[in-house]
């Protein structure tokens, strides 16, 4: 797999013959893009089109967020891996109710799956079997969800209150937001290696406006890399309200916040498990990869599709 790359300063952004140079007031670094897959800009930065035209040629994707640390959306390069028959098989399983729906549900049950290994919630899993349209389903994902936050308020000793998004209303809400902002776009970044079209999706109503499949797929890895995270840094103390920024009543991390996070958030995806089938070491990163090829082969008909569920 591909190095990953972090920009959060401000600064300007260009192609430097066969690299990439970085610079402002206070630094000028070069940046290799042997072995690049992705980039993450957290700042203002000037780019042009002749950078653009590099990074495409290259097949880095890159990903954008806003000062608050809001996911901005991302420049992907021009798909080299195009097959039409999946496309007409992702769009088979949209369109049949019972096609979309098993899917839709095996997202979600592996969603609550991995986030009971993190904390202990009731919640039975079998009642998602008796469900036979999206809106129910989501409307179960949501319950589970609320009772879930609210073990992971008594289990961090921090506000919850109830999710919000854009804006975060509390430090709490602010990392859930961040870390899974995250897990979108790498998430985005693999589909973008395999054949699968972003767009269309399953548990998601697909939107003209953004990568669905993404949001999908993101549900299983959410309570394994940002859950997680979280979990770690609050009751070790890693994380405090000093690395928060309040503008407005937005709650938002601020660069020594977000350099924390990240750094967890890269190690995370490097960490490595035991696969039972492959018989060797994966590592977070490439088990995204391999649930998209899981997927794959069940939109083509090879081989039935089960969600991941950690065994670690």
């Amino acid at each position: 797999m591909g190095r990953v790359y972090y920009i959060l300063s401000h600064g300007t952004l260009s192609r430097k013959e066969n690299t990439l140079l970085f610079h402002n007031d206070r630094e000028r670094k070069f940046i290799p893009v042997e072995d690049m897959e992705e980039l993450f800009i957290f700042s203002e930065v000037s780019i042009n089109s002749r950078l653009l035209h590099f990074l495409s040629q290259k097949g880095i994707v890159v990903h954008f967020f806003n000062y608050y640390g809001w996911y901005s959306g991302s420049f992907v390069p021009r798909e080299t891996n195009v097959s039409g028959f999946l496309v007409i098989k992702q769009a088979e399983h949209y369109l049949q109710r019972d096609k979309r729906l098993y899917l839709a549900r095996e997202f979600v049950r592996g969603s609550i799956k991995n986030s009971k290994k993190n904390l202990d919630v009731d919640f039975d899993t079998k009642l998602l079997d008796k469900v036979r349209d999206i809106e129910t389903l989501m409307s179960l994902e949501a319950q589970f969800k609320k009772a879930y936050y609210d073990e992971m308020e008594k289990a961090t000793g921090w506000e919850f209150g109830k999710r919000t998004r854009r804006p975060p209303g509390n430090p709490l809400n602010a990392l859930i937001s961040f870390g899974n902002s995250l897990v979108y776009a790498s998430v985005l970044k693999e589909i973008y290696r395999t054949q699968l079209n972003p767009t269309i999706s399953y548990l998601h109503e697909p939107s003209t406006r953004r990568f669905s499949l993404s949001l999908d797929i993101a549900e299983i890895f959410k309570p394994l890399i940002t859950d997680r995270i979280i979990l770690k840094f609050l009751q070790q103390g890693t994380i405090k309200e000093s690395d928060f920024e309040e503008d407005l009543n937005h709650v938002y991390l601020n660069e020594t916040g977000r350099k924390k996070f990240l750094r967890e958030f890269d190690n995370r995806l490097k960490s490595t498990y035991k696969h039972p089938s492959l018989r060797r070491k994966v590592s977070l990163r490439q088990f995204i990869r391999l649930e998209l090829y899981k997927l794959i082969k069940h939109l083509i008909g090879e081989q039935k599709y089960r969600a991941l569920v950690a065994w670690w």
